[in-house]
């Protein structure tokens, strides 16, 4: 019919970086290309020659680039108080396993949030997501691990779920009960695994507010193996998937784990063998860097870059913002610490906040810009994708489109 219109919305006078090209091109870029989106999702991407009908309306870019809206797909965005103090004692020497055993880390955290409501943990909160969201991220993880006990746990969870009713962004929730031994079990940190698995992580699930199931594989100051598999076991007996913090301070066979049980990520990673590398890749895990938390507590160990690539290792990249270990509140400065500490490519910086941390979410309607997925996009004025891993405190990002709207 006359004046009858395909889209909702086209974005015109834009160069696409698709994040969906063939290896020689991975950003899959398109120069003076068009977006058209239909129902909250992309229906019709090309070069502008080929758009094929009008819209209701039409966004002139004036030739900024569009990505994918970005993804922290690893994130403690939910805490009370913070860890300055802390970092005074790492420089004055301490490091932050020795501030653990002390008492302090993530066990003071875990005091301050048990204190708060979740009103206050909320107001505390909606920075540090504003601040994400000003660079184009459009889906973050937060997971709990602070509250150690059931109902601060599920405190956490529920502000995580307020943020995304109250703000335009979305937001996968991730249980970590598993994340320490709290005081009241005496250092018991065998029975306090077993409590997270038995009682915890049920009444989670049931809940309804956890999308996935996380554990801090640590022999020192966490969970040994022995203790983190029935955490595992119980999530996926409950219809979660499961993440790990894994071979961060040493090499516990966490990436192996992962893979056995079938993770969608492990994070960390630093300490990893070349053989639990391999086996991610295998299982189809997805190996997630975090950069920030490498760089504050000093760490000197690299993950294994080129075993990641030989055994073709899906890599995303993520903030961890925590208050202790990397309190970043920028997935920019991730691309660029990504490249320039761990030597990521351009191409795998990026890919790493959008298609594959999207996959370390178990999401597959997100990360690429493709006809059929959400219609998630981040707008920068830039000359080229590099520069989003080049600038160092910059913030070149134009506006946000979350589900076709923004």
């Amino acid at each position: 019919m006359p004046g009858t219109t395909l889209f909702d919305r086209v974005w015109l006078n834009a160069h696409l970086a698709t994040m969906d090209g063939p290896p020689d091109d991975p950003l899959g870029v398109i120069e003076d290309g068009v977006i058209a989106a239909k129902d909250g999702l992309i229906a019709w991407l090309a070069r502008r020659a080929d758009l094929p009908g009008p819209a209701a309306q039409t966004v002139d870019c004036h030739g900024a680039w569009i990505l994918p809206g970005l993804i922290d797909c690893h994130t403690h965005l939910v805490f009370g108080g913070d860890r300055a103090a802390e970092f005074e004692l790492r420089l004055k020497g301490a490091s932050y396993e020795e501030i653990a055993r002390a008492g302090g880390g993530i066990l003071s955290t875990v005091r301050a949030t048990r204190e708060a409501d979740e009103d206050s943990l909320l107001r505390a909160a909606e920075p540090r997501l504003h601040s994400l969201m000003a660079e184009g991220v459009t889906t973050v993880e937060i997971k709990s691990g602070y509250g150690l006990d059931l109902a601060t746990e599920l405190r956490q969870l529920r502000v995580a779920r307020r943020l995304a009713a109250e703000d335009p962004v979305s937001v996968v929730t991730t249980l970590l009960a598993a994340h320490a031994t709290p005081p009241e079990f005496g250092g018991r940190r065998a029975d306090y695994a077993a409590h997270v698995a038995r009682d915890i992580i049920p009444a989670a699930a049931a809940s309804g507010l956890a999308d996935a199931v996380d554990a801090f594989l640590d022999s020192a100051i966490a969970f040994t193996a022995e203790e983190t598999a029935p955490v595992l076991d119980a999530a996926r007996a409950h219809g979660l998937p499961v993440k790990l913090h894994a071979d961060q301070l040493r090499d516990d066979g966490g990436a192996a784990l992962a893979a056995r049980h079938g993770a969608l990520s492990a994070d960390h990673l630093e300490y990893a063998s070349a053989e639990g590398i391999a086996a991610m890749a295998r299982a189809g895990a997805v190996g997630v860097l975090l950069p920030g938390a490498f760089y504050f507590i000093r760490e000197q160990r690299r993950p294994d870059l080129a075993a990641m690539r030989a055994a073709g290792l899906r890599l995303a990249v993520a903030t961890d913002l925590n208050p202790g270990s990397s309190p970043a509140m920028s997935l920019l400065l991730m691309l660029n610490f990504a490249c320039t500490l761990f030597r990521l490519t351009i191409a795998e910086a990026l890919l790493g906040v959008t298609r594959h941390a999207a996959a370390a979410l178990g999401l597959a309607d997100r990360g690429r810009l493709a006809p059929g997925l959400r219609c998630d996009l981040a707008l920068y004025r830039i000359r080229r994708p590099a520069e989003l891993c080049y600038w160092m405190g910059g913030n070149p990002c134009l506006g946000r489109v979350v589900g076709g709207r923004g």
